[in-house]
């Protein structure tokens, strides 16, 4: 008997057939949710236990007299869990692993010259598309539960290739750089394609899931050898620079020509690189303290000031400037960022001292191993008890003991130590462990609440997980990069990562710069689908078992499919019909679409619409 099938029965019954039915059962996860809704609270609190889960739920199909007993019961707490699942997930990855893979990539040497693009389409990509493959990568994981990853990825790329791309023509119209848009454009046409012929397969090989990842080894290749070409013709001067968009036909500040001397000593502004993959990143922690709040003489701080500075999750300065709904968000986020900045390092190449602070330091040498163990295999590994007596977990806490006073007892607070990169790879360790943890709990709650409303796994991927990884937080990820603008004058212009986020998106195309926001709509999903997709079956994968299945729910998969594809090919065709140039009426375009394919998809869910019987 599947899962599903206990809302059918009697409620007297749901408890028993939720612990006996080896389908309800949760193969990874700390928590039980479906025991917990339907054995921890009787059946006229359904409504309540729901709430606890996500906020503002909607009442049950008709049918399900216990969900609507009751629906206005309890109302919906202030924070829930799903929400901070959410926050998890984009807290950790903006300002925890993508800084420290950053610093690892110049360790590596790989953040100079041509590399710069190779540091953003592999690691800053990674970095900013963790949270969607953290959790394409679970839900393959389960057959049960692979429809979440499938609506997911193509959930978001429809979302994002029509309502963000939509959303910032709207905002600011502008003209898109073509051969970036071509690129990436077809590569992910070709990816859709792929994944298309998996899905009508019902299975993905070895090959198959190879395939994946070497097209987007390919797309890395094309992207670096677009960018050398374009650079070669630049210092040839047979593609001269193209104006900057938000001063076109403007003189620069200061009274020199664009080809003066103000402009050679100032690096180009973001709208001049018509690959968005030139830009270089910089650590999220690169401007939490402006140089103007440093002290005039130096002075030796308290290690337990050092500390106590260190786990301050707000910075009173910023406080006082935040309007009201950005200072409600981060107190929803302070628990969070408090949780992680007690166990992830976090390496800041751009900072003078590197973040480094030694107390906190020394303490996460304990606790990041710590967390590593008990979030790996849900903490099978951490309880395991040595000759049935010696907990590992406590093993682990003794050994990073001992290596905590000996850090502390041989380095200083002014200075960091000589190994103190390696911080970076702990860092990057730990969040990705939080990262994958939090992506486990949240494919779990989805699962839950396609059981409990009788929802598919792909409505639920691509309404809720879609929505919640690519709306975005408070705004672009990462920290501001510092440019100068062509006069000379140095201003704050918000650095773009691969990963599409709307706030973000849509406030650096109010700010002047839409084409970074465009070409990040493509850039982004095209690691999200390739790698998610790719990397997730590939690690399911055994000796024994070398085929991954996949069982598409039905009609409404082949829809969100077709969808994606005939988003991709009207932009395909209509963006140079315009000859780049995009408008409110091609943005009011792309929404209607969007409206128009959500409404058929959720009449599809709710068997409005049917597949013709053969």
């Amino acid at each position: 008997l599947q899962c599903w099938e206990v809302r059918r029965r009697n409620s007297s019954e749901w408890c028993r057939f939720i612990r006996t039915n080896p389908d309800c059962r949760l193969e990874s996860g700390f928590l039980d949710y479906l025991d917990g809704v339907f054995c921890a609270f009787p059946a006229r609190l359904l409504p309540l236990a729901v709430t606890l889960y996500v906020r503002g739920s909607p009442a049950a199909r008709s049918g399900a007299p216990a969900a609507r007993a009751g629906a206005h019961a309890a109302p919906s707490p202030q924070a829930c869990w799903l929400l901070y699942l959410f926050i998890i997930l984009g807290v950790t990855a903006e300002k925890f692993f993508c800084p420290n893979l950053s610093a690892i990539s110049t360790n590596l040497k790989l953040a100079f010259s041509l590399t710069s693009v190779l540091h953003g389409v592999t690691f800053l990509a990674f970095g900013n598309g963790a949270p969607d493959v953290f959790s394409a990568v679970v839900a393959f994981s389960d057959p049960r539960t692979a429809g979440l990853a499938i609506g997911a990825v193509f959930g978001a790329g429809v979302y994002v290739t029509t309502v963000v791309a939509g959303g910032i023509a709207l905002v600011k119209p502008f003209t898109a750089a073509s051969r970036p848009f071509l690129r990436d454009i077809i590569f992910y046409m070709v990816a859709v394609f792929l994944t298309f012929v998996v899905l009508y397969l019902g299975r993905i090989r070895l090959g198959e899931a190879l395939g994946y990842l070497g097209l987007y080894i390919f797309y890395v290749i094309t992207v670096v050898l677009c960018t050398w070409i374009h650079r070669r013709q630049r210092a040839d001067g047979l593609a001269p620079p193209r104006p900057w968009e938000p001063g076109r036909g403007r003189r620069p500040r200061g009274g020199g020509s664009l080809r003066g001397p103000a402009h050679c000593c100032s690096p180009r502004p973001p709208e001049l690189l018509t690959d968005t993959e030139e830009q270089q990143s910089t650590g999220a922690g690169s401007g939490d303290y402006g140089e103007e709040y440093r002290p005039l003489l130096p002075y030796q701080e308290s290690s337990l000031r050092v500390l106590a500075a260190a786990l301050s999750p707000v910075d009173c300065r910023k406080w006082r400037r935040k309007p009201w709904y950005r200072r409600l968000f981060k107190v929803l986020k302070v628990p969070v960022e408090l949780l992680l900045l007690l166990t992830v390092p976090v390496v800041d190449p751009d900072k003078e001292d590197l973040n480094w602070k030694r107390p906190l330091n020394c303490l996460h040498v304990v606790t990041g191993p710590l967390l590593c163990i008990l979030t790996l295999k849900s903490g099978a590994y951490g309880l395991y008890q040595i000759q049935g007596v010696f907990p590992v977990w406590v093993l682990v806490a003794l050994l990073g003991t001992v290596v905590a006073v000996l850090l502390f007892s041989t380095t200083s607070n002014e200075e960091p130590p000589k190994y103190h990169c390696v911080f970076a790879f702990l860092g990057f360790l730990v969040s990705a462990m939080w990262i994958n943890a939090a992506a486990t709990e949240l494919v779990n709650i989805l699962r839950t609440l396609g059981i409990i409303f009788q929802l598919s796994n792909t409505v639920l991927g691509l309404t809720l997980l879609a929505w919640g990884n690519s709306i975005g937080g408070e705004g672009p990820p990462g920290a501001p990069a510092t440019a100068t603008e062509p006069g000379g004058t140095s201003g704050r212009l918000p650095l773009l990562s691969p990963r599409a986020d709307t706030f973000s998106d849509l406030t650096m195309a109010r700010q002047g710069y839409p084409r970074m926001a465009f070409s990040a709509c493509f850039g982004g999903i095209i690691f999200n689908i390739l790698v998610g997709v790719g990397l997730g079956c590939l690690l399911q994968m055994s000796a024994s078992q070398v085929v991954v299945k996949l069982e598409p729910d039905g009609l409404l998969v082949w829809i969100l499919a077709g969808a994606l594809g005939l988003s991709l090919a009207f932009s395909l065709a209509a963006v140079p019909a315009q000859c780049f140039q995009l408008g409110t009426a091609h943005g009011a375009c792309l929404l209607l679409y969007y409206a128009a394919f959500l409404a058929v998809a959720l009449l599809t869910e709710f068997g409005v619409i049917r597949a013709a019987a053969a």
